[in-house]
């Protein structure tokens, strides 16, 4: 049984998400104490999402989104993979290591609309059936070991979880997420995307966690206090790109895994942002329309700034989020890592 309640966004917020957001007309539902927030079509899922089976050779990659995820999944995968380099080229990685709860931001909606758009052939149908289902009734049959992407914080997830698999959490500094946040949306025209409005008001949405998936600082939190747990690994995003190598090094062991320095340093070359974007296929390589803007083919990799290098975050706006940070982090032991000059 799901133990928490869902109850949908008051009328008036609902208004503001959906004159910003694109979204079915049933908007957005808020969940348990902490009103996480998605789009209605997550109430029909919950319980499927809080009930799936995990397996001990389960790798979770667990991050708020544009934290970092992309690059995550693929060195988790090929750490568990044998570094099969020629495998990643040719399978695209929402394959091989899926998206958990995608379904949610794909609304009835949107899926007649992209339909449309398509004139309903065969390639836009498979691929729409294949991001309608939901993960957690067709992954029985994936080979092990699953490596499973996750946006939903721990509490929405099964208790059994960190008993039964390994989850490696990543952390972004929030000025470097809300940039990165505010382009996807922009970027992609799914539920809760599709954004329509400028920077500023993205950032009012972000801070009233009233951007999917949030609230930003819950999820942190949620992780935080399980790092000492032997099946978690909490680690930044800041660190990742500071000293690849040690922090690949980390995930290594953690999974318990063993390569050579050479090797690693094949991995974490392979990594490098413009190789990551030359190399590696995201998604799938057909052009569906209506799924993002202009009918680009989606760039997950964007240009991987840390502690608020973005020319976006003007000093007005920079100082504001500081302020908000430091708010936040009254009372706690936890600190985003500082970039040293």
């Amino acid at each position: 049984m799901f133990p928490h309640k869902i109850t949908k966004v008051s009328p008036g917020t609902n208004e503001r998400l959906m004159s910003h957001f694109g979204c079915d007309s049933d908007g957005f539902v808020q969940v348990g104490d902490q009103k996480w927030i998605f789009p209605a079509e997550y109430a029909r899922h919950a319980s499927g999402f809080y009930q799936f089976q995990h397996s001990s050779d389960d790798v979770w990659i667990m991050t708020f989104p544009r934290s970092g995820t992309t690059l995550c999944q693929e060195l988790v995968w090929l750490l568990k993979n044998n570094l099969d380099f020629k495998k990643s080229a040719e399978i695209h990685l929402f394959k091989r290591a899926p998206f958990f709860e995608f379904n949610i931001i794909c609304g009835q909606k949107f899926v007649q609309d992209v339909l449309d758009l398509n004139n309903h052939d065969p390639a836009s149908i498979e691929h729409l059936n294949y991001l309608v289902t939901p993960r957690y009734k067709t992954w029985d049959g994936l080979i092990s070991p699953r490596i499973i992407k996750t946006h939903l914080p721990f509490c929405l997830l099964s208790p059994s979880l960190l008993s039964a698999s390994k989850v490696v959490y990543v952390a972004r500094n929030p000025k470097d997420v809300l940039i990165s946040y505010y382009h996807l949306c922009k970027l992609l025209k799914y539920d809760h995307f599709n954004y329509r409005g400028d920077l500023k008001t993205f950032w009012q949405f972000f801070k009233e966690d009233l951007v999917c998936w949030g609230p930003y600082w819950e999820h942190i939190k949620q992780a935080w206090d399980q790092r000492h747990h032997p099946n978690m690994l909490f680690i930044f995003y800041e660190n990742l790109m500071r000293d690849m190598f040690s922090e690949v090094k980390t995930i290594a062991k953690f999974l318990n895994v063993k390569y050579s320095d050479e090797d690693l340093q094949q991995l974490v070359d392979h990594l490098e942002i413009n190789n990551f974007r030359q190399k590696v296929p995201c998604t799938a390589p057909e052009v569906i329309k209506g799924i993002s803007e202009d009918g680009r083919r989606l760039e997950f990799i964007r240009r991987g700034k840390t502690n608020g290098g973005d020319p976006e975050l003007i000093p007005e706006l920079s100082r504001e989020i500081d302020e908000w940070i430091e708010a936040n982090l009254q009372d706690t032991d936890f600190r985003f890592p500082v970039e040293s000059h």
